[in-house]
């Protein structure tokens, strides 16, 4: 029988295999993990919002004449982004890339929901975070926490 002790697997990612040694994670990362946090919380807001669970406060929120599409779409991107929180928040490297997609996806998701009847100034939050995320995913020092060449 073949223990743990024994298999050598090395890490990958040589950056990131130090912050999980030492249980100390980067503050440009812990930023881009809360950043995805709010990402999911206005996705959420969104979801409620299409649904009519809770009022609409800033312009109106539609998805073309059925809200109930994109309640179901803004509902799956926040899934996906407390699970991209969730691979941040434990340093795993794929968590990068997921958060790069994710963001381009809500980006995408804002835009057609402006297309399909809600107004600039209900979709502006979204626009604003995903935007903020998908920039600071860029940059030099986030990609060099995660291991990945600049």
């Amino acid at each position: 029988m073949l223990e743990c002790s024994q298999i050598n697997v090395e890490w990958p990612y040589p950056a990131v295999r130090e912050y999980r040694m030492t249980d100390q994670r980067p503050i440009g990362i812990t930023i881009l993990a809360i950043l995805a946090l709010l990402a999911a919380i206005q996705a959420i807001i969104f979801t409620f919002q299409m649904l009519d669970m809770i009022p609409i406060i800033i312009g109106e929120v539609a998805f073309f004449t059925f809200s109930l599409y994109g309640a179901i779409m803004w509902g799956i991107l926040a899934f996906i982004y407390l699970w991209v929180f969730q691979m941040l928040w434990n340093l795993n490297p794929q968590g990068w890339m997921f958060v790069m997609i994710v963001s381009i996806l809500n980006l995408i998701m804002a835009v057609f929901s402006i297309i399909g009847a809600s107004s600039w100034q209900a979709m502006a939050p979204a626009i604003l975070i995903n935007a903020i995320v998908l920039v600071y995913c860029l940059m030099p020092g986030t990609k060099a926490a995660f291991g990945l060449p600049e």
